[in-house]
Protein backbone atom coordinates (compact mmCIF):
# COMPACT_ATOMS: atom_id res chain seq x y z
CA UNK A 1 0.00 0.00 0.00
CA UNK A 2 1.47 3.57 -1.20
CA UNK A 3 0.33 6.04 1.37
CA UNK A 4 0.85 10.17 1.62
CA UNK A 5 2.96 12.21 1.23
CA UNK A 6 3.89 10.02 -1.92
CA UNK A 7 4.29 11.10 -5.23
CA UNK A 8 2.50 9.62 -8.34
CA UNK A 9 3.27 9.84 -11.48
CA UNK A 10 1.32 10.10 -14.28
CA UNK A 11 1.57 9.71 -18.19
CA UNK A 12 -0.13 12.18 -20.23
CA UNK A 13 -1.06 15.69 -19.18
CA UNK A 14 -4.83 16.27 -20.61
CA UNK A 15 -8.43 16.94 -18.43
CA UNK A 16 -8.40 13.30 -17.23
CA UNK A 17 -4.97 13.60 -16.33
CA UNK A 18 -6.08 17.12 -14.00
CA UNK A 19 -8.22 15.46 -12.55
CA UNK A 20 -6.25 12.40 -11.53
CA UNK A 21 -3.97 15.34 -10.16
CA UNK A 22 -6.74 16.84 -8.20
CA UNK A 23 -8.23 13.60 -6.60
CA UNK A 24 -4.71 12.48 -5.59
CA UNK A 25 -4.16 16.18 -4.06
CA UNK A 26 -7.42 15.73 -1.74
CA UNK A 27 -6.19 12.17 -0.71
CA UNK A 28 -2.69 14.06 0.42
CA UNK A 29 -0.66 12.85 -2.31
CA UNK A 30 2.26 14.74 -4.76
CA UNK A 31 2.06 14.10 -7.99
CA UNK A 32 4.47 14.63 -11.26
CA UNK A 33 3.02 15.08 -14.74
CA UNK A 34 4.99 13.62 -17.86
CA UNK A 35 3.80 15.24 -21.33
CA UNK A 36 5.47 17.05 -23.61
CA UNK A 37 2.83 19.99 -24.06
CA UNK A 38 4.06 23.03 -21.94
CA UNK A 39 0.36 24.28 -21.73
CA UNK A 40 -0.74 20.49 -20.28
CA UNK A 41 -3.58 20.78 -18.40
CA UNK A 42 -2.71 18.31 -15.91
CA UNK A 43 0.81 20.04 -15.74
CA UNK A 44 -0.39 22.99 -14.73
CA UNK A 45 -1.68 21.54 -11.53
CA UNK A 46 1.08 19.14 -10.95
CA UNK A 47 3.71 19.30 -8.44
CA UNK A 48 5.95 18.86 -11.29
CA UNK A 49 5.97 18.92 -15.11
CA UNK A 50 7.94 16.87 -16.71
CA UNK A 51 7.85 18.56 -20.38
CA UNK A 52 9.18 15.60 -22.30
CA UNK A 53 8.99 13.22 -25.17
CA UNK A 54 7.06 9.82 -23.68
CA UNK A 55 10.19 8.12 -25.38
CA UNK A 56 12.73 10.35 -23.48
CA UNK A 57 14.89 7.92 -21.49
CA UNK A 58 16.35 10.39 -19.59
CA UNK A 59 13.04 12.01 -18.23
CA UNK A 60 11.43 9.02 -17.51
CA UNK A 61 14.51 8.11 -15.49
CA UNK A 62 13.99 10.85 -13.29
CA UNK A 63 10.38 10.14 -13.10
CA UNK A 64 11.24 6.20 -11.93
CA UNK A 65 13.64 7.84 -9.38
CA UNK A 66 10.99 10.38 -8.32
CA UNK A 67 7.15 8.27 -8.03
CA UNK A 68 6.24 5.51 -6.18
CA UNK A 69 4.09 4.16 -8.87
CA UNK A 70 2.68 5.63 -12.49
CA UNK A 71 -0.47 5.30 -14.33
CA UNK A 72 -1.78 7.10 -17.70
CA UNK A 73 -4.54 9.07 -18.50
CA UNK A 74 -4.67 8.03 -22.12
CA UNK A 75 -4.11 4.97 -24.38
CA UNK A 76 -1.68 5.97 -26.63
CA UNK A 77 1.46 6.12 -24.38
CA UNK A 78 4.22 3.78 -26.02
CA UNK A 79 3.98 0.71 -24.78
CA UNK A 80 7.66 0.53 -24.72
CA UNK A 81 7.74 3.27 -21.79
CA UNK A 82 4.97 1.18 -19.91
CA UNK A 83 7.66 -1.78 -19.78
CA UNK A 84 10.59 0.55 -19.35
CA UNK A 85 8.99 2.55 -15.97
CA UNK A 86 7.72 -1.17 -14.99
CA UNK A 87 11.45 -2.40 -14.16
CA UNK A 88 11.69 0.13 -11.32
CA UNK A 89 8.10 0.89 -9.97
CA UNK A 90 4.48 -0.21 -10.29
CA UNK A 91 2.78 0.65 -13.30
CA UNK A 92 -1.21 0.36 -13.58
CA UNK A 93 -2.22 -0.47 -15.92
CA UNK A 94 0.56 -2.62 -17.06
CA UNK A 95 1.93 -2.18 -20.70
CA UNK A 96 -0.06 -5.67 -21.68
CA UNK A 97 -3.50 -4.93 -21.21
CA UNK A 98 -2.82 -1.28 -22.41
CA UNK A 99 -1.06 -2.77 -25.35
CA UNK A 100 -4.43 -4.76 -26.44
CA UNK A 101 -6.53 -1.80 -26.06
CA UNK A 102 -4.12 0.82 -28.06
CA UNK A 103 -4.78 -1.19 -31.24
CA UNK A 104 -7.90 -2.06 -32.59
CA UNK A 105 -6.77 -5.10 -34.09
CA UNK A 106 -5.57 -6.82 -30.96
CA UNK A 107 -8.46 -5.53 -29.24
CA UNK A 108 -10.96 -6.95 -31.77
CA UNK A 109 -8.84 -9.99 -31.35
CA UNK A 110 -9.10 -10.03 -28.01
CA UNK A 111 -12.93 -10.09 -27.53
CA UNK A 112 -13.30 -12.43 -30.08
CA UNK A 113 -10.58 -15.06 -28.57
CA UNK A 114 -12.28 -14.49 -24.86
CA UNK A 115 -15.79 -14.94 -26.55
CA UNK A 116 -17.30 -11.15 -25.70
CA UNK A 117 -19.98 -10.12 -28.10
CA UNK A 118 -18.66 -7.77 -30.63
CA UNK A 119 -19.61 -7.00 -34.20
CA UNK A 120 -18.09 -8.99 -37.33
CA UNK A 121 -14.54 -7.65 -38.16
CA UNK A 122 -11.68 -8.29 -40.42
CA UNK A 123 -7.94 -7.09 -39.74
CA UNK A 124 -7.14 -5.05 -42.94
CA UNK A 125 -3.24 -4.75 -43.81
CA UNK A 126 -3.16 -4.61 -47.46
CA UNK A 127 -6.08 -4.23 -50.25
CA UNK A 128 -5.96 -7.52 -50.73
CA UNK A 129 -7.71 -7.89 -47.72
CA UNK A 130 -10.29 -6.19 -48.66
CA UNK A 131 -10.85 -7.64 -51.40
CA UNK A 132 -11.59 -11.11 -49.33
CA UNK A 133 -13.64 -9.43 -47.00
CA UNK A 134 -16.68 -10.47 -46.44
CA UNK A 135 -19.75 -9.73 -47.82
CA UNK A 136 -21.39 -9.35 -44.18
CA UNK A 137 -19.04 -6.50 -43.59
CA UNK A 138 -20.71 -4.31 -46.07
CA UNK A 139 -22.28 -1.71 -45.19
CA UNK A 140 -19.07 -1.13 -42.11
CA UNK A 141 -16.48 1.06 -40.97
CA UNK A 142 -13.06 1.01 -41.48
CA UNK A 143 -11.20 2.57 -38.66
CA UNK A 144 -7.50 2.75 -38.49
CA UNK A 145 -5.76 0.41 -35.97
CA UNK A 146 -3.77 3.39 -33.73
CA UNK A 147 -4.24 7.08 -32.87
CA UNK A 148 -8.03 7.30 -33.89
CA UNK A 149 -9.98 8.44 -31.45
CA UNK A 150 -13.38 11.32 -31.06
CA UNK A 151 -14.38 9.80 -34.65
CA UNK A 152 -10.98 10.31 -36.35
CA UNK A 153 -9.22 7.83 -38.60
CA UNK A 154 -13.02 6.36 -39.73
CA UNK A 155 -15.06 6.15 -42.66
CA UNK A 156 -17.98 4.95 -43.22
CA UNK A 157 -18.22 2.53 -46.30
CA UNK A 158 -20.58 0.65 -48.06
CA UNK A 159 -18.76 -1.16 -51.02
CA UNK A 160 -14.90 -2.65 -51.35
CA UNK A 161 -14.66 0.25 -53.72
CA UNK A 162 -15.13 2.67 -51.11
CA UNK A 163 -13.41 0.63 -48.42
CA UNK A 164 -10.10 0.61 -50.83
CA UNK A 165 -10.42 4.48 -51.60
CA UNK A 166 -10.74 5.21 -47.53
CA UNK A 167 -7.90 2.61 -47.07
CA UNK A 168 -5.69 4.74 -49.48
CA UNK A 169 -6.88 7.81 -47.82
CA UNK A 170 -5.41 6.39 -44.83
CA UNK A 171 -2.33 5.86 -46.56
CA UNK A 172 -2.58 2.05 -46.05
CA UNK A 173 -1.70 2.16 -42.65
CA UNK A 174 -3.62 -1.07 -40.65
CA UNK A 175 -6.97 -1.14 -40.07
CA UNK A 176 -10.37 -2.92 -39.07
CA UNK A 177 -13.09 -3.11 -40.96
CA UNK A 178 -16.19 -3.53 -38.66
CA UNK A 179 -19.82 -4.47 -40.10
CA UNK A 180 -21.68 -1.58 -39.37
CA UNK A 181 -24.57 -2.31 -36.54
CA UNK A 182 -28.18 -0.59 -37.02
CA UNK A 183 -27.95 1.17 -33.28
CA UNK A 184 -30.25 1.41 -30.82
CA UNK A 185 -27.99 3.78 -28.56
CA UNK A 186 -24.71 3.28 -27.18
CA UNK A 187 -24.39 2.81 -23.44
CA UNK A 188 -20.38 3.18 -21.01
CA UNK A 189 -19.24 0.98 -18.08
CA UNK A 190 -16.85 2.81 -16.10
CA UNK A 191 -15.16 0.44 -13.51
CA UNK A 192 -11.93 0.13 -11.13
CA UNK A 193 -10.15 -2.81 -10.66
CA UNK A 194 -7.77 -3.40 -7.40
CA UNK A 195 -4.41 -5.71 -7.62
CA UNK A 196 -6.30 -8.27 -5.79
CA UNK A 197 -9.17 -8.59 -8.46
CA UNK A 198 -12.25 -6.63 -6.35
CA UNK A 199 -14.04 -4.27 -8.91
CA UNK A 200 -16.45 -1.87 -8.14
CA UNK A 201 -18.65 -0.71 -11.68
CA UNK A 202 -20.55 2.69 -11.67
CA UNK A 203 -24.24 3.34 -12.90
CA UNK A 204 -23.94 2.54 -16.76
CA UNK A 205 -24.33 5.91 -18.69
CA UNK A 206 -25.91 6.12 -21.89
CA UNK A 207 -24.29 8.01 -24.43
CA UNK A 208 -25.28 10.56 -27.24
CA UNK A 209 -22.30 11.36 -29.68
CA UNK A 210 -22.06 14.14 -32.21
CA UNK A 211 -19.30 14.14 -35.12
CA UNK A 212 -17.82 11.26 -33.43
CA UNK A 213 -17.55 12.91 -30.30
CA UNK A 214 -19.46 12.66 -26.99
CA UNK A 215 -22.10 14.93 -26.71
CA UNK A 216 -23.97 14.17 -23.54
CA UNK A 217 -24.00 11.19 -21.03
CA UNK A 218 -27.17 10.00 -19.12
CA UNK A 219 -26.62 8.46 -15.58
CA UNK A 220 -28.15 5.70 -15.18
CA UNK A 221 -29.02 4.36 -18.96
CA UNK A 222 -32.48 4.59 -19.84
CA UNK A 223 -32.25 0.70 -20.74
CA UNK A 224 -33.43 -2.28 -18.77
CA UNK A 225 -32.01 -3.41 -15.11
CA UNK A 226 -31.13 -6.29 -16.90
CA UNK A 227 -29.39 -4.76 -19.59
CA UNK A 228 -27.77 -2.67 -17.33
CA UNK A 229 -26.34 -5.50 -15.09
CA UNK A 230 -25.54 -7.57 -18.35
CA UNK A 231 -23.40 -4.50 -19.82
CA UNK A 232 -21.34 -4.15 -16.02
CA UNK A 233 -21.01 -7.96 -15.74
CA UNK A 234 -19.19 -7.68 -18.68
CA UNK A 235 -16.78 -5.34 -18.43
CA UNK A 236 -15.66 -6.75 -15.23
CA UNK A 237 -15.12 -9.88 -17.35
CA UNK A 238 -13.36 -7.98 -20.08
CA UNK A 239 -10.74 -6.42 -16.66
CA UNK A 240 -10.65 -10.23 -15.09
CA UNK A 241 -9.27 -11.26 -18.51
CA UNK A 242 -6.74 -8.23 -19.03
CA UNK A 243 -5.48 -8.77 -15.37
CA UNK A 244 -6.37 -4.93 -15.40
CA UNK A 245 -5.23 -2.34 -12.05
CA UNK A 246 -6.91 1.08 -12.32
CA UNK A 247 -9.88 2.45 -14.02
CA UNK A 248 -11.25 1.21 -17.00
CA UNK A 249 -14.23 2.38 -19.59
CA UNK A 250 -15.81 0.03 -21.91
CA UNK A 251 -17.98 1.24 -24.56
CA UNK A 252 -21.25 -0.64 -26.11
CA UNK A 253 -22.72 -0.90 -28.74
CA UNK A 254 -27.00 -1.69 -28.19
CA UNK A 255 -28.24 -3.09 -31.90
CA UNK A 256 -31.80 -5.61 -31.98
CA UNK A 257 -31.90 -5.31 -27.65
CA UNK A 258 -28.05 -6.67 -27.72
CA UNK A 259 -24.98 -5.67 -25.96
CA UNK A 260 -22.15 -5.79 -28.78
CA UNK A 261 -18.41 -4.05 -27.47
CA UNK A 262 -17.26 -1.73 -28.85
CA UNK A 263 -13.64 -0.35 -27.62
CA UNK A 264 -11.99 -0.81 -24.58
CA UNK A 265 -9.93 2.78 -23.08
CA UNK A 266 -7.33 1.59 -20.35
CA UNK A 267 -7.88 5.01 -18.20
CA UNK A 268 -11.10 7.29 -17.16
CA UNK A 269 -13.75 7.81 -19.32
CA UNK A 270 -15.27 10.91 -20.65
CA UNK A 271 -18.88 9.37 -19.89
CA UNK A 272 -17.72 9.13 -16.33
CA UNK A 273 -16.89 12.71 -15.78
CA UNK A 274 -20.17 12.62 -13.89
CA UNK A 275 -19.18 10.46 -11.18
CA UNK A 276 -16.49 13.84 -10.09
CA UNK A 277 -20.54 15.04 -8.79
CA UNK A 278 -22.78 12.77 -8.88
CA UNK A 279 -21.08 9.64 -6.93
CA UNK A 280 -19.63 9.03 -3.79
CA UNK A 281 -16.19 7.94 -5.10
CA UNK A 282 -15.26 9.51 -8.67
CA UNK A 283 -13.71 7.33 -11.60
CA UNK A 284 -10.59 9.31 -10.74
CA UNK A 285 -10.57 8.83 -6.86
CA UNK A 286 -10.79 5.39 -7.78
CA UNK A 287 -7.90 5.51 -10.18
CA UNK A 288 -5.86 6.83 -7.66
CA UNK A 289 -7.11 3.98 -4.98
CA UNK A 290 -6.05 0.93 -7.36
CA UNK A 291 -3.10 2.43 -7.86
CA UNK A 292 -1.69 2.74 -4.72
CA UNK A 293 -3.11 -0.20 -3.38
CA UNK A 294 -6.03 1.10 -1.14
CA UNK A 295 -9.48 -0.13 -1.21
CA UNK A 296 -11.69 0.73 -3.70
CA UNK A 297 -14.07 3.32 -2.64
CA UNK A 298 -17.85 3.02 -3.04
CA UNK A 299 -19.08 3.82 -6.68
CA UNK A 300 -22.78 4.34 -6.25
CA UNK A 301 -24.59 7.21 -7.36
CA UNK A 302 -26.29 9.58 -4.76
CA UNK A 303 -28.30 11.23 -7.56
CA UNK A 304 -29.00 11.14 -11.48
CA UNK A 305 -26.48 12.88 -13.51
CA UNK A 306 -26.65 14.39 -16.97
CA UNK A 307 -23.03 15.48 -18.31
CA UNK A 308 -22.81 17.65 -21.41
CA UNK A 309 -19.60 17.98 -23.12
CA UNK A 310 -18.24 21.79 -23.55
CA UNK A 311 -16.11 22.08 -27.17
CA UNK A 312 -14.26 24.87 -28.75
CA UNK A 313 -16.67 25.63 -31.35
CA UNK A 314 -18.79 27.85 -28.53
CA UNK A 315 -15.51 30.04 -28.16
CA UNK A 316 -16.62 31.23 -31.65
CA UNK A 317 -19.55 33.61 -32.53
CA UNK A 318 -20.49 32.80 -36.56
CA UNK A 319 -22.04 36.09 -37.00
CA UNK A 320 -19.00 38.13 -35.71
CA UNK A 321 -16.37 38.23 -38.80
CA UNK A 322 -13.26 36.66 -37.30
CA UNK A 323 -9.78 35.59 -38.98
CA UNK A 324 -11.20 31.95 -39.99
CA UNK A 325 -14.50 30.89 -40.98
CA UNK A 326 -15.39 30.10 -37.39
CA UNK A 327 -15.96 33.68 -36.52
CA UNK A 328 -14.69 35.97 -33.48
CA UNK A 329 -13.35 34.44 -31.08
CA UNK A 330 -14.73 35.39 -27.42
CA UNK A 331 -15.34 33.66 -23.86
CA UNK A 332 -19.22 31.76 -23.58
CA UNK A 333 -21.25 33.62 -21.46
CA UNK A 334 -20.78 31.30 -18.38
CA UNK A 335 -23.76 33.28 -16.37
CA UNK A 336 -26.11 31.07 -18.08
CA UNK A 337 -24.73 28.22 -16.71
CA UNK A 338 -23.87 29.40 -13.19
CA UNK A 339 -27.57 30.59 -12.78
CA UNK A 340 -28.79 26.52 -12.98
CA UNK A 341 -28.26 25.79 -9.38
CA UNK A 342 -28.09 22.22 -9.64
CA UNK A 343 -25.50 22.62 -12.69
CA UNK A 344 -22.18 21.80 -12.06
CA UNK A 345 -18.99 23.81 -14.32
CA UNK A 346 -15.81 22.39 -14.68
CA UNK A 347 -13.16 23.66 -17.03
CA UNK A 348 -9.89 22.17 -18.19
CA UNK A 349 -7.75 25.23 -18.58
CA UNK A 350 -6.65 24.68 -21.86
CA UNK A 351 -4.74 27.87 -23.45
CA UNK A 352 -6.95 27.46 -26.52
CA UNK A 353 -10.25 26.68 -27.95
CA UNK A 354 -10.31 25.29 -30.98
CA UNK A 355 -13.65 23.59 -32.92
CA UNK A 356 -14.09 19.96 -31.82
CA UNK A 357 -11.51 20.17 -28.59
CA UNK A 358 -12.84 19.23 -25.61
CA UNK A 359 -12.58 22.23 -23.02
CA UNK A 360 -14.66 21.36 -19.98
CA UNK A 361 -17.62 19.84 -19.47
CA UNK A 362 -20.98 20.19 -16.59
CA UNK A 363 -23.10 18.10 -15.29
CA UNK A 364 -26.75 18.64 -13.74
CA UNK A 365 -27.82 16.83 -10.91
CA UNK A 366 -31.94 15.77 -10.11
CA UNK A 367 -33.28 12.90 -7.87
CA UNK A 368 -35.43 13.01 -10.92
CA UNK A 369 -33.48 11.56 -14.53
CA UNK A 370 -36.02 13.08 -16.91
CA UNK A 371 -35.54 16.50 -14.82
CA UNK A 372 -31.95 16.29 -15.08
CA UNK A 373 -32.25 15.72 -18.65
CA UNK A 374 -34.48 18.75 -19.27
CA UNK A 375 -32.16 20.92 -17.56
CA UNK A 376 -29.21 19.83 -19.20
CA UNK A 377 -30.67 19.76 -22.73
CA UNK A 378 -32.25 23.68 -21.88
CA UNK A 379 -28.52 24.94 -20.30
CA UNK A 380 -27.12 23.33 -23.47
CA UNK A 381 -28.94 25.28 -25.72
CA UNK A 382 -28.39 28.53 -23.30
CA UNK A 383 -24.53 28.64 -23.78
CA UNK A 384 -24.91 28.15 -27.60
CA UNK A 385 -24.46 24.49 -28.47
CA UNK A 386 -26.94 23.74 -31.49
CA UNK A 387 -28.30 20.40 -32.57
CA UNK A 388 -26.55 19.23 -36.17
Amino acid sequence: MILPPATLGMLGGGQLGRFFVLAAHELGYKVWVLDPDPNSPAGKAADRHLCAEYDDFAALDQFAAGCAAVTTEFENVPAGTLEYLAKFIPVRPNADAVGICQNRVAEKSFLRANGFPHAAFAAINSVADLEVAGAELFPGILKVARFGYDGKGQARVTSREEAIAAFHGFKNEPCVLEQMLKLDYEVSVVLARDESGRSKCFPVAENQHTNGILDVSIAPARSSACQRDSAQEIAEHIAAKLGYIGTLGVEFFVSHGELYVNEMAPRPHNSGHYTVDACVTSQYEQQVRALCGLPLGDARAHSAAVMVNLLGDIWYDASQPGPDAHGAYREPDWSKLYAVPNLKLHLYGKHHARPGRKMGHFTVLDADPAKALAVALAARAAVGIKDE
